[in-house]
Order: C-alpha cells, then sequence, then structure tokens
C-alpha cells in the first residue's frame, strides 16, 4: 500500500471523489486529514477551472487535503486519471497530520504520533508561467467562494 495526499476534486464532498471509492479502480482507505510542511502555491487554472499545486516549495500555503493509503491497483489508476507525468507528477511530500484515522502497523502509528508522514502528492512543474501569478489557495472546494466552477472530463 502507497500513502497519497489528495488536495483537489478527489477529496471528500468533491466532484471526483467518486473515484477513490469506486473498488473496480482499486482500493482507497481514508487515513486521516493533513496539511503540507512546505508552502506550495494551489491554484485553480485553465479554462476547465482544476486545482493545480505548483511544485515551487516555500511559496504559497501549507495545502490542506485528505491522506489515503492505496492498493498499486488504484496509484494506477489515480497516475492515469492525474495525467502523469505530463500533467502533473507524482512526487512524495511530507504531510504534517492534522486528524488521524488511520489503522495500521506500529510503524504508522508512529508516524502519525510525530505528526509527520511522507505521501506521493500530485503536483505539477509543467504549467504556463502566468499561473504563478493566479491567486493563492490554502484549501480547495469546488464550490468555493472563488467562484470557479470545476468542469467534470464528462462535461468537456
Amino acid at each position: 500500500m502507497a500513502r497519497v495526499f489528495v488536495y483537489g476534486t478527489l477529496k471528500k464532498g468533491q466532484p471526483n471523489y467518486k473515484h477513490m471509492i469506486n473498488t473496480a479502480k482499486g482500493l482507497a482507505k481514508f487515513q486521516g486529514r493533513g496539511r503540507t510542511v512546505e508552502k506550495y502555491p494551489l491554484v485553480i487554472a485553465g479554462k476547465y477551472n482544476i486545482p493545480y499545486m505548483l511544485n515551487i516549495p516555500g511559496t504559497g500555503h501549507h495545502v490542506a487535503g485528505e491522506i489515503y493509503s492505496v492498493d498499486d491497483q488504484m496509484l494506477q489508476f489515480l497516475d492515469e486519471f492525474e495525467g502523469c507525468p505530463d500533467m502533473y507528477q507524482r512526487t512524495l511530500m511530507r504531510i504534517e497530520v492534522v486528524e488521524w484515522e488511520g489503522k495500521g502497523g506500529a510503524g504508522e502509528a508512529r508516524a502519525a504520533a510525530e505528526g509527520v508522514v511522507e505521501c506521493f502528492v500530485y503536483s505539477t512543474m509543467t504549467y504556463p508561467p502566468e499561473w504563478v501569478g493566479l491567486p493563492y489557495h490554502d484549501s480547495y472546494d469546488s464550490s468555493g467562494k472563488h467562484g470557479l466552477s470545476y468542469v467534470l472530463r464528462e462535461s468537456r
């Protein structure tokens, strides 16, 4: 099992969460909520209003999201869903645990108790330079006050 941190449309209550609970795509088990240890710019960009975490450590906010434990099948699905490695790149990042529900071995419990876990995160280094000038968010909600409605893939 691998640990994945999601900060956008794959979170609970967001438009693509249905994929996280579709066992035909693999297994994803909610472990808890967290935020990036380092600051990153989280922007909403493009004509479909997609949330992107720009891989610019030290700029922006500590981005909030959810931590999942996923099997290889789900990880492969997420790579395809996220357009990895062209649109997003899957990298390891340190995530501060805000709330932990995960059950696992002693190593996992110790990591959660220490407050920081390593997770795969889909961020991007391949973005137009003007995105750096967009507003930065500390968390994403598709129906947030930003007023930028996410366009589902099926509607594009």
